[in-house]
């Protein structure tokens, strides 16, 4: 009969650790699980293929159209104007932002911090503002 690799051991009897837990089989599987080397490597990707608008730069026509509707708009706070806003969000991760529009009634405009603050709290800065619409303004030409 031929010998055969660890014939001297095979029958040996397993040994057991006194001082250290046996490991759970799935942590012992987990072990042999897939490894991700590059960690947050799909988060970027996603990241860079997110579209962002760029802002419009506005001509001075526009700037003087906002200004009249802002100052109608002041003119008329104690009437509780109610007013849909877009503005310029500006995206916190990357270049760009998105064009997004608020409705509400206005509650004042601070002119010290420079922001629209709706009744409901939100606040609308005014350097972000692209256009102003609701019934105050139906008199006014369209633009």
């Amino acid at each position: 009969m031929t010998k055969r690799s660890y014939d001297d051991i095979i029958h040996l009897p397993h040994h057991v650790s006194v001082v250290h837990p046996q490991m759970s089989l799935y942590d012992r599987a987990a072990q042999f699980a897939p490894f991700k080397a590059l960690t947050g490597y799909e988060d970027d990707v996603e990241e860079t293929a997110r579209l962002t608008d760029e802002r419009i730069e506005l001509d001075e026509e526009r700037i003087e159209q906002l200004d009249a509707r802002l100052q109608l708009l002041e003119e008329h706070l104690a009437d509780s104007p109610t007013v849909s806003i877009t503005y310029f969000q500006p995206d916190a991760r990357k270049d760009g932002g998105s064009y997004e529009t608020v409705s509400g009634i206005v509650k004042k405009i601070d002119t010290v911090r420079r922001v629209i603050v709706l009744r409901d709290g939100r606040e609308v800065a005014i350097g972000d503002v692209y256009g102003i619409s609701g019934e105050l303004f139906s008199t006014m030409e369209a633009w």
